[in-house]
């Protein structure tokens, strides 16, 4: 299946995990929200995550994607381009790598999987999405 913006507007539910290399496992669940703009689509995704040892918090996050399934951060910087048909995608972050993969396999189900690792970061992020 291949992709295209449109695929993706509207309301999702977003299920995450995240998984440190010492085996700490956070979870968060929520919706993202994608919107329609000039320049392609409003990413927003809002949930509650729950770590281990902590209190439950509040967590946020905004992108925008573009009409070539390129996505920004909310300050503008470059972050990634999403594979059209699923597959491989990478960000350098210095000092971190950031090594993506996107599943549509499954649509409208679908997955997004960071591996991150560097100095600073060594975790996988693994991101559900469902109507």
């Amino acid at each position: 299946m291949t992709m295209q913006l449109a695929d993706f507007e509207g309301e999702w539910r977003l299920e995450r995990r995240i998984v440190q290399a010492d085996g700490v496992e956070a979870r968060l669940q929520g919706v993202a929200v994608f919107r329609a703009v000039p320049e392609g689509l409003a990413y927003e995704e809002i949930g509650t995550l729950r770590v281990p040892g902590q209190p439950e918090m509040e967590a946020r996050r905004a992108y925008l994607w573009g009409p070539d399934l390129s996505v920004w951060f909310d300050d503008g910087r470059f972050f990634h381009r999403v594979p059209a048909e699923g597959g491989e995608t990478g960000h350098w972050c210095d000092p971190d790598q950031y090594d993506g993969r996107y599943e549509f396999e499954e649509w409208p189900v679908w997955r997004v999987t960071w591996d991150v690792r560097g100095p600073r970061k060594d975790y996988r992020m693994e991101s559900e999405y469902r109507r």
